[in-house]
């Protein structure tokens, strides 16, 4: 690891409030507000997205989705494979152990 590695290690530890501050000491009388001085410092930037990832739902099962790679990356974390469905038989009746159950289609 080079000096200059470890010291980009640590200034992305410090708060976004310190990096401008670091970089820009006098931003308070260029800019409103902190975010525009972070923006135009490129510490931080809009991300483009799809109209449908504005949805609650599909924000929440991306976010989870990223939580759960990113968790696997840092602990080496593998997918256990799911066990076979078991169906049992009691009284002429079928139960199913381990597989979602089938929803009946509603009637009209």
């Amino acid at each position: 690891m080079s000096l200059f590695d470890e010291f980009d290690e640590s200034f992305r530890r410090l708060s976004l409030r310190q990096q401008v501050d670091l970089l820009l000491p006098a931003w308070q009388s260029w800019y409103p507000s902190l975010f525009d001085a972070a923006v135009d410092l490129g510490l931080i930037r809009a991300r483009v997205c799809t109209p449908s990832s504005l949805v609650i739902a599909n924000r929440h099962a991306q976010l989870q989705a990223e939580a759960l790679q990113a968790f696997k990356e840092q602990w080496c974390a593998e997918e256990e494979e799911a066990e076979p469905a078991l169906t049992l038989r009691l009284n002429d009746r079928a139960y199913r152990l381990g597989a979602p159950r089938k929803r009946k289609a509603a009637r009209r």
